[in-house]
């Protein structure tokens, strides 16, 4: 059993940033980000290999960035210019052994006008 633990976030306003952390209590392999407004379906943010090969969802390129220390089991997610619209959960998940996949509880983020 592996735990996923987010943290970093909290209240911004718009045009500012937040850097989310995901701590593994084991060995995951990709790792990614998703969000999820209330009453939506949670999405996809951005994904990482464990040898540090990225994928954005269209609606964050060039404003979020991905990134992983393996020997610290951790993934790093650098949002700037955040918007009012962008969703409030941000979700930690990873693949571990076996093929199991793993969800962190999700660390809140507000983006105030």
């Amino acid at each position: 059993q592996v735990h996923l633990v987010e943290s970093g976030g909290g209240l911004v306003q718009a045009g500012g940033s937040l850097r989310l952390s995901c701590s593994a209590s084991g060995s995951i392999y990709a790792m990614n980000w998703y969000r999820q407004a209330p009453g939506n379906k949670r999405e996809l943010v951005a994904s990482i290999t464990t040898g540090g090969t990225t994928r954005y969802a269209d609606f964050v390129k060039g404003r979020f960035t991905i990134s992983r220390d393996n020997a610290k089991k951790t993934v790093y997610l650098q949002m700037n210019s955040l918007e009012p619209e962008d969703p409030t959960n941000y979700y930690c998940n990873g693949t571990g052994e076996w093929g199991v996949e793993y969800w962190g509880k999700g660390t809140p983020v507000t983006v105030y006008s």
